[in-house]
């Protein structure tokens, strides 16, 4: 088995030494322009000349688990896509969603600027049952957010394309269930992967269907959100904040409103990142399978190329 390493903007050396003594039996090294063929490549954001090159690929192993990039490019229809099935971004997700939920549900940026006043001040405590949180996309990581956040005591809602049911979770599906879903939502936290039908999806429409108050959390991708609508929804006061961890221009440009926004908290795209350790066990153990006889169709994870997740 021969694989190719081809990450942008990654350190290679202790992604072929991981690879390597998971796979002792593989061939695995970094792709330049030129590589020998390869049955599979481990991939971030490769380069479309690389998939050109490389004529004998079975599948590409996306070291994420968003896939809106690599479907950007021009990957041969036999060519199986899989996508990383949490390895270990789901409890990173669940803390991150749970600290902007409790920091805006506890008010802690009013204490926080009471200590700059030295001001001993308390806040009436506010009811959980009138802070529903709608999780929009119940993939791995929203079920996984969806959950922890139940745990927490808050009514909570969630939003897929097609039924599920989740323990907990208070389940909307398809175009109808949508605008139910957000008519029954204060916090609105996305997790749906970036399609071009969900590109956008985050506008003046849906957002201002939520409850008056409303928060948004968006740690999904920039592009469903449209940025002047937020700013002009928070103007109106009919959303309270956002937390933001990705954006349209990556990072995020040293002009734009949201850094200065007083009710709007920005963090690098940091939400979930992927631990290396835990996704070459993951992306090895798939490999093992394939070279065991087992069809990629089996895998998890594999990426339905028409819908793009």
């Amino acid at each position: 088995m021969k694989i190719l390493n081809c990450q942008s903007d990654t350190k290679t050396e202790p992604w072929l030494q991981g690879l390597r003594e998971a796979l002792p039996g593989a061939e695995v090294i970094d792709w330049t322009p030129g590589a020998p063929l390869a049955d599979y490549a481990v991939v971030w954001a490769p380069p479309q000349q690389m998939l050109d090159e490389q004529t004998q690929l079975k599948a590409l192993f996306n070291t994420g688990a968003g896939v809106d990039k690599l479907m950007a490019l021009n990957i041969r229809p036999e060519v199986a896509v899989v996508r990383l099935e949490d390895a270990g971004m789901g409890v990173q997700m669940v803390e991150y969603v749970l600290h902007a939920v409790t920091r805006h549900f506890r008010e802690l940026g009013a204490y926080e600027q009471a200590q700059t006043e030295a001001r001993w001040a308390y806040r009436k405590p506010l009811r959980r049952s009138a802070y529903p949180i709608g999780v929009l996309g119940l993939g791995v990581l929203g079920q996984q957010v969806a959950q922890g956040l139940a745990a927490f005591q808050y009514p909570i809602n969630g939003w897929s394309r097609t039924p599920r049911d989740v323990p907990g979770v208070r389940c909307f599906h398809g175009d109808p269930g949508l605008q139910a879903f957000l008519a029954a939502s204060r916090f609105l936290v996305c997790l749906l992967p970036l399609t071009p039908d969900t590109e956008g999806l985050l506008n003046r429409e849906t957002l201002s269907r939520l409850q008056p108050g409303g928060y948004l959390i968006n740690v999904a991708r920039g592009g469903h959100l449209v940025d002047q609508d937020l700013l002009d929804l928070l103007e109106s006061g009919h959303l309270a904040g956002a937390t933001l961890d990705v954006f349209h221009t990556e990072p995020l440009p040293t002009d734009h409103p949201f850094w200065r926004h007083p009710r709007i908290s920005v963090t690098p795209h940091t939400s979930a990142r992927t631990l290396r350790d835990e996704t070459i066990a993951q992306i090895a153990g798939k490999l093992q399978a394939l070279a065991a006889g087992a069809s990629v169709s089996t895998l998890g994870g594999v990426v339905d190329r028409q819908r793009g997740y």
